[in-house]
C-alpha cells in the first residue's frame, strides 16, 4: 500500500468504544512496524464534539461524517439485550443512518456486534453479504430482507462492506485490513507482540456446529445431550429415550431441522468436540478420543478424515491455536 488510509472510528450515543480504541492500536502497531504512517485513524460523529459514549465515557470526535474526507468507516457495536432495544436505539439514531446512508458509494464502511445492525438499517448492507451476532440473526433477517445475512459465519468480507459477530468482531476486520494492505508477515509480527489469538474461523465441516448457534431450544437442548454422551454410547433410541420422544419422531424432527440423518448431525457434533480439542490443547488423539467415547484411534481418525478431509494431525497443524 503506497497511500495513507483514512479511517474513521465512528462515535454516537451509548456506543461501546473499547473496540475502536483496539482497532486503532493494531493500526498504530501496523505503522511503527512498516516505520511509515500507513493508516490514519481519528474519531469522528454525526456532528464534530464531545460524545457521551457507554458507561459515560466521553470523546471528542475531531470532525463530522459528511466531511471527514475518509476512505473507510468503522461502526462500533451498542449495549442491547434484546432486538427490541436494538431498535430502539436505531429509531433514537435515524440522522446518522441517513447520513451513513448518504455516504460516498466508494466510501468503506466495516462493523461488528450490534454496529452492523446500524449498517442494515441504514441500506448500506442491501445486495450484500453479511454477518451479525447469533441471537439477532432471526430478527436482522425478517427485518432486513434485502441484505444475503450469513449468520453462520463469524465474518464476511465483501469489496465495500465488512461485518463481523460478536464484540470482539473488529479483530477479525483489523487483522484482514493488516494483511490485505501491508503484509502477511506484518501481520504476523503484530499478533506476536501483541499476544492476539489466532483466527477462530472453523473448518467448513464444523461451521453453526456450536450448540449456542442451533436455531431453537429443542435443538439446542439434543446438542448439548450429545455431546454430554460416549460416541459409542449414542444411538437413536438411547436419544430418543433421553428426550422422551419416539424414535420416529426424533428422526422427523432432526430431518426438518438440520437435513441430516440423526447419526450424521450426532457424529459431526462429536467429531466437532475433537476439532475443538485439536485446535485448543496439545492433548495426543488417543486421550481426546478416549475422553470423548470413540471406541479407537483409528476409527475417530477414519470419520475425521471422511469428514474434513483432513486427518486429525493436518488439522491440528492447519487450524491449531496453541
Amino acid at each position: 500500500m503506497t497511500q495513507k488510509l483514512r479511517i474513521g472510528l465512528l462515535l454516537f450515543p451509548d456506543c461501546m468504544p473499547a473496540g475502536l480504541f483496539a482497532f486503532a492500536d493494531l493500526l498504530h502497531a501496523a505503522n511503527r512496524r512498516r516505520g511509515r504512517a500507513l493508516f490514519e485513524a481519528r474519531y469522528i460523529a454525526l456532528q464534530a464534539g464531545p460524545v457521551v459514549c457507554a458507561h459515560g465515557v466521553t470523546l471528542h470526535a475531531e470532525a463530522a461524517l459528511e466531511n471527514a474526507g475518509l476512505d473507510a468507516v468503522l461502526v462500533p457495536g451498542f449495549w442491547a439485550e434484546s432486538a427490541e432495544q436494538v431498535n430502539a436505539v436505531l429509531t433514537e439514531q435515524t440522522a446518522l443512518l441517513s447520513a451513513l446512508s448518504k455516504q460516498a458509494r466508494a466510501l468503506q464502511l466495516w462493523s461488528y456486534c450490534t454496529g452492523v445492525c446500524v449498517l442494515a438499517a441504514s441500506g448500506r448492507l442491501d445486495g450484500q453479504g453479511a454477518t451479525v451476532t447469533w441471537w439477532l440473526a432471526q430478527a436482522m433477517q425478517q427485518q432486513y430482507r434485502k441484505v444475503h445475512w450469513q449468520s453462520e459465519q463469524n465474518c464476511v468480507f465483501n469489496a465495500r462492506t465488512a461485518t463481523a459477530s460478536g464484540v470482539n468482531g473488529y479483530l477479525p476486520i483489523a487483522e484482514q485490513l493488516i494483511e490485505r494492505s501491508v503484509s502477511s508477515d506484518v501481520l504476523r509480527d503484530i499478533t506476536r507482540l501483541m499476544v492476539l489469538p489466532r483466527p477462530a474461523i472453523p473448518h467448513a465441516a464444523f461451521q453453526g456446529s456450536t450448540l449456542i448457534e442451533q436455531p431453537n431450544g429443542w435443538l439446542r437442548q439434543l446438542h448439548g445431550l450429545i455431546e454430554q454422551m460416549p460416541a459409542e454410547g449414542i444411538t437413536v433410541q438411547a436419544l430418543a429415550s433421553a428426550l422422551a420422544v419416539s424414535e420416529r419422531t426424533l428422526a422427523r424432527k432432526v430431518s426438518r431441522e438440520t437435513g441430516q440423518a440423526v447419526a450424521a448431525y450426532a457424529r459431526r457434533i462429536k467429531l466437532n468436540q475433537v476439532s475443538e480439542r485439536l485446535t485448543l490443547t496439545s492433548l495426543p488423539l488417543a486421550s481426546i478420543g478416549a475422553e470423548l467415547g470413540f471406541s479407537s484411534s483409528s476409527n475417530l481418525q477414519r470419520m475425521f478424515k471422511a469428514l474434513t478431509g483432513l486427518t486429525p494431525m493436518a488439522y491440528r497443524r492447519k487450524f491449531g491455536r496453541v
